[in-house]
């Protein structure tokens, strides 16, 4: 409720009472007119003129008395009345039982809110519950209840508790520290995902933590990669540790290097034949770096939207769990390159850079735009590229 409505509120309410008082005792407002006449303290235009303020405001002749009447007509007048023509229990304060002119809200240039207006806002009545103002309501989605870490201990982040959590959907962990625990229950398996990123941001090393997590739980993966050749993959995994040619040798691990130009013109094949190379490998992950080359190889917006969007599908076909990485554009490193392939996921995760405002030190911040099926955490934490890969920092703030 605004301020105007409260305040025309009170005004309707002095209406009602004075109109009430009125009409008990008609005879009375003759004589405070007489009254008025004899005793030369009032301008008897004023009061047959019916102006707003004045009969708006209370009359001072009920309670006071001495300057509009005798005593007695006061006391009469008062007694006959059912209650006292003032705000009362109105949003403005509770009423002193004086009525004097001072304290009319429509006197001259006095301002109905120059009172004190923290103890009018407290006194006056909160919308119900769910209103959106908060007060008793249960519910404070759209209250002003405290925001998460603003209570004791300051930075805290809210955390999910798994045990407690039900899902009919069968759900995974991405594999990376920090990450798994912005996500309540996990990513819904055969998920498409993408991570969305710049130059040297990790989306290479993203792709191989999260093949990672699948091999180290006795799954197998596949690993296809448009900018890089099997030997280099296979080197950068095993300086981190990660033993991936240990894996491929053990056939549980699958590393696909295909020329871009190659892939785009076989593409239609590749369609085709890929979910069945999925189910014959057993392959549980997959990983496509990057698909931004990919659409680079179509000029034509709509061939190119239609190409990844059959693509995508194929790979959702095979019901294998993907991740897919791509470049940001340049004016924003929300969106992919070509804008496509994040409406096309299931779950969308953006790494930037962040700039302090000295410009002395640039750091590395990650958030989950979207996870379709899961609730997750919303907030932007910041992230280390270290020689055991990526590590996100759940408890601590980017700004």
């Amino acid at each position: 409720m605004s301020d105007d409505d409260w305040f025309e509120r009170a005004l309707r309410e002095t209406d009602d009472g004075e109109t009430d008082a009125d009409d008990a005792d008609p005879e009375e407002s003759e004589q405070r007119d007489d009254g008025e006449t004899d005793d030369g303290g009032t301008d008897a235009g004023d009061a047959d003129s019916g102006s707003a303020a004045e009969s708006d405001a209370p009359d001072s002749s009920v309670t006071g008395g001495a300057e509009f009447g005798t005593e007695s007509e006061g006391a009469d007048a008062a007694d006959e009345r059912d209650e006292p023509l003032s705000f009362g229990d109105g949003p403005f304060g509770d009423s002193t039982g004086d009525d004097s002119r001072d304290d009319d809200p429509l006197d001259g240039d006095d301002d109905p809110f120059s009172t004190d207006f923290a103890t009018a806002f407290n006194n006056a009545p909160m919308p119900d519950a769910g209103g959106g103002f908060g007060g008793d309501s249960s519910d404070d989605d759209f209250g002003f209840g405290p925001a998460p870490g603003s209570g004791p201990g300051g930075s805290d982040s809210p955390t999910f508790d798994d045990e407690e959590f039900d899902s009919d959907i069968d759900r995974i962990d991405i594999g990376i520290e920090g990450l798994d625990d912005m996500i309540l229950g996990g990513v819904p398996k055969r998920s498409l995902m993408v991570a969305i990123g710049s130059a040297g941001t990790g989306k290479t090393t993203f792709g191989l933590q999260f093949l990672r997590k699948a091999l180290e739980d006795g799954g197998s993966g596949v690993y296809i990669t448009l900018e890089e050749s099997r030997e280099r993959i296979l080197d950068t995994a095993d300086e981190k540790g990660w033993e991936f040619s240990t894996y491929e040798a053990d056939g549980r691990l699958a590393v696909v290097d295909l020329d871009p130009v190659e892939m785009a013109n076989s593409l239609s094949s590749i369609r085709n034949d890929l979910p069945r190379l999925v189910e014959e490998f057993g392959a549980d992950r997959l990983v496509l770096d990057s698909v931004s080359l990919l659409e680079m190889m179509y000029d034509h917006p709509s061939k190119r939207r239609s190409e990844v969007f059959n693509f995508t599908r194929s790979l959702k076909d095979a019901g294998v769990t993907t991740m897919l990485t791509s470049e940001a554009d340049q004016s924003t490193p929300y969106v992919s390159r070509h804008g496509i392939v994040e409406y096309l996921s299931d779950a969308v995760f953006v790494l930037q850079y962040v700039r302090g405002d000295d410009f002395r030190e640039t750091r590395l911040a990650i958030e989950i735009q979207k996870i379709r099926d899961a609730n997750h955490s919303r907030e932007t934490k910041p992230y280390e590229l270290t020689n055991e890969g990526i590590s996100v920092y759940q408890q601590a703030n980017i700004f």
